[in-house]
């Protein structure tokens, strides 16, 4: 693929996904009861779930963010009654953090909301527009991965 072309696709598939993430959240944000969440909040209640127990500063560098900004998500999400910081056991002056019931029930609820959304876009498609995104997938993530690879190399 030339560079021109390669700019071109870029740009278009960053415009689609752009545009993607951003009507899912228009839609998700008046189904999803409870106050409005940051794309940041969710990315570190996320990365709360997939790892429970995680610090703050874990949790810092596996969403590429500021420690400070962390913390200010983390006592944003306390407050919100969306996150549980303990005192790590191994280190009294870190915190490890733990999702509260209320936070499970609203990530499998945006779950639920956001494949239903997608799911019945995709069913109004023509079968052969979904069998061409299915068939894109292993090359998205295959393109994730080099961006995360290309971020990690030193």
């Amino acid at each position: 693929m030339t560079t021109s072309s390669a700019t071109l696709t870029a740009d278009a598939l960053l415009g689609a996904v752009t545009g993607l993430r951003r009507v899912l959240r228009r839609r998700l944000r008046g189904q999803v009861p409870g106050p409005p969440l940051r794309g940041a909040q969710v990315e570190l209640l996320q990365r709360v779930e997939a790892e429970p127990g995680i610090g703050v500063a874990g949790a810092a560098q596996s969403l590429h963010l500021a420690g400070n900004s962390v913390s200010t998500l983390v006592n944003q999400l306390v407050t919100a009654g969306y996150l549980l910081r303990e005192t790590d056991p191994a280190d009294r002056r870190a915190v490890r953090l733990f999702l509260t019931d209320a936070a499970t029930e609203r990530l499998v609820r945006w779950r639920s909301i956001r494949r239903e959304l997608v799911g019945d876009a995709l069913d109004r498609l023509p079968a052969a527009e979904v069998d061409a995104l299915a068939a894109a997938l292993p090359a998205l993530h295959h393109l994730l991965d080099e961006l995360a690879y290309a971020e990690e190399a030193p």
